[in-house]
């Protein structure tokens, strides 16, 4: 209760007769002690006029309540002090087969790679309209099952698909995904449909905007089928519609936050997806599915027309069933469009190629050290080295480079900004879930969050990025167990890419994971040594049973 008081009480005890004086500089000194601060009562007392300044200059603020698409003026930037990002672009060939055949047994498109289905789009064995209308049907035939889609966009997706047959026999190709179907993480704007992000206060919602992913994707010339499900807020995999579910295990949750994305993929509902993260919302609901997603560097990807959770860790990425269907799709989405503070453009000269004897790969040696000597992860490492990779030990000093949890801070300190407006209006109340690990409790907890703390919190991530970027000198590629450790919560606050990947099954049937991360703006080596590794496996490959027909 005392928690509760402090905000709405504070104005009412400066605001008291002055009787009640004392009570109002021992509520100063009592609140001081839940930042961790000891003031006197002399103190105190000199600080009543400017709290109530503050508290008026408050009230003002709120007689308008900010849009979640109000700009945040400040740019959280990733690269050291010093550090150049080449912006040198060079033509990527994409090993597009000359030759595909279209699959004697229909159903078997569902798992056709990009490039496969690319094949068959510009060698006209197949039209945009029929492979659109091929996985269409998919989603409305298992859409329910899998609890994954928001909205089918069919009407746009057939104009799309009509548009892209209509340019090819102009002889107007826009590159391997001309012609393609994909579906959208229910954040990102498209005009003329709902834009729910997930949840009950939202759910009616239509952003009259295009976002910055949507129309990189329009003019690539790639078909948007359907804007899929995401947990309420970017939060989990429970959204207004119900819980998204893993294709391998329909009684388990698909994990969140980007849950559709990651579900509809796996499942072979659409080749490719789009999901954002902020702290594992493409490494986790990938993961639980079996798919490749890729977490590019902080800022490489415009995040215009989506909806914010936190300006300074939000990210989106590709979710597909390969490294190389997720390296094809990034080069078309990664750049700017001058309408994101954070956003830049780089260079990605993605070659697919990988020289094992020269690239430097090492794996979190402690990271690694409780894991069963049978485990799937110590299978990559030899995986890697039968690669012709010297893959090398490497202490990753997570605990001690991260001592204090600063994501809790800046985090949610963000999004309770985010979400002024809901928590205010009571909105809040809409929400799927109530309980005290939700949305609507960290809002309101994150009031107490002093800007002090918020702006110290992210001074001390300046010196955690030095010391990862320090670390990461020597080493091209780091492996590590997705889940152990703190390094989760690292590379999302210093911004570095990450692939993660199927490497197994757990003894129920489900899949696990494998992290490859990178350097800054070095998402083409990671997604080269993923692709080298998928090309001697065949744990992407797999594909859940209730869904091959």
């Amino acid at each position: 209760m005392k928690l509760l008081l402090l905000s709405s009480a504070l104005g009412l005890y400066l605001l008291a007769p002055a009787q009640t004086r004392p009570d109002t500089l021992r509520f100063i000194q009592q609140s001081a002690k839940w930042y961790d601060l000891d003031f006197t009562e002399a103190e105190a007392d000199s600080m009543t006029g400017n709290l109530l300044n503050y508290y008026t200059i408050y009230k003002g603020m709120h007689q308008t309540l900010p849009a979640n698409s109000i700009s945040y003026p400040f740019a959280f930037t990733p690269a050291p002090p010093g550090m150049k990002v080449s912006t040198k672009k060079e033509k990527i060939v994409w090993d597009v087969p000359a030759q595909t055949v279209l699959p004697a047994d229909k159903n078997d498109l569902a798992w056709y790679s990009i490039p496969q289905l690319a094949s068959l789009i510009a060698n006209k064995k197949i039209s945009s309209v029929e492979l659109t209308t091929f996985f269409i049907n998919r989603l409305k035939k298992y859409s329910d099952t899998l609890q994954c889609t928001i909205t089918l966009t069919e009407e746009l997706a057939m104009q799309q698909a009509r548009q892209a047959d209509a340019e090819l026999k102009q002889g107007i190709y826009r590159g391997p995904l001309h012609g393609i179907p994909y579906g959208l993480k229910d954040l990102f704007a498209v005009k003329g449909y709902k834009t729910t992000w997930g949840s009950t206060p939202y759910k009616d919602q239509v952003v009259d905007m295009d976002s910055y992913v949507y129309l990189q994707l329009k003019r690539a010339g790639a078909v948007l089928c359907a804007k899929l499900s995401l947990g309420a807020l970017a939060y989990n995999n429970k959204w207004f519609g119900g819980e998204t579910k893993n294709p391998w295990n329909l009684k388990q949750g698909s994990s969140g936050s980007s849950a559709g994305s990651a579900s509809a993929v796996v499942a072979g509902l659409l080749p490719f997806t789009i999901g954002t993260e902020t702290l594992g919302s493409i490494v986790s609901p990938s993961t639980r599915c079996g798919a490749t997603g890729l977490r590019p560097t902080f800022g490489t990807i415009s995040r215009h027309g989506a909806m914010v959770l936190c300006w300074s860790m939000d990210k989106a990425g590709p979710i597909c069933r390969s490294a190389e269907d997720a390296a094809i799709v990034y080069a078309f989405i990664h750049g700017t469009d001058g309408n994101d503070p954070s956003a830049i453009r780089h260079t990605f000269n993605y070659t697919g190629k990988t020289d094992f004897t020269k690239l430097r790969i090492a794996y979190a040696e402690n990271l690694f050290k409780n894991l069963k000597p049978d485990a799937p992860e110590w299978k990559v490492v030899e995986a890697f080295r039968s690669l012709g990779a010297n893959v090398k030990p490497v202490f990753f000093a997570d605990s001690a480079m991260y001592p204090v949890n600063l994501v809790s801070v800046i985090l949610n300190a963000e999004c309770a900004a985010a979400f002024d407006e809901l928590t205010r209006t009571n909105r809040d109340d809409l929400i799927e879930r109530q309980d005290k690990d939700f949305w609507p409790n960290s809002f309101r907890s994150a009031r107490f969050i002093p800007a002090v703390e918020y702006i110290n919190a992210n001074r001390y991530r300046s010196i955690l990025c030095e010391k990862m970027n320090a670390f990461m000198k020597n080493i091209d590629v780091l492996i590590v167990p997705t889940f152990a450790g703190r390094q989760l919560y690292i590379t999302n606050l210093t911004g570095h890419p990450a692939l993660v990947m199927p490497s197994g099954f757990n003894t129920n049937g489900t899949p696990v994971s494998i992290t490859l991360l990178g350097n800054l703006y070095d998402e083409a080596t990671i997604l080269a040594a993923a692709k080298a590794f998928q090309d001697k496996t065949d744990h992407n490959k797999k594909h859940p049973p209730l869904f091959t027909n």
